[in-house]
């Protein structure tokens, strides 16, 4: 399974829901995935998330 290799964020599970007569039925399940970019970090390409690789640019993580 695919993670940020800074923070270990991963896909997680999630229900949709749909509003019958005034009550929430769940109807599916399916799975978030986080944005993950490949990212050269000291010379070596790693997979980080989107909000990792912001915070490195910005100087404001390692």
């Amino acid at each position: 399974m695919k993670k940020c290799q800074i923070c270990g964020k991963g896909k997680k599970s999630a229900i949709k829901r749909k509003k019958l007569r005034g009550k929430f039925n769940p109807v599916k399940k399916y799975f978030q995935k986080p944005n993950l970019q490949w990212f050269n970090l000291n010379n070596k390409k790693v997979l980080v998330c989107s909000d990792c690789r912001r915070l490195i640019l910005q100087g404001k993580a390692k």
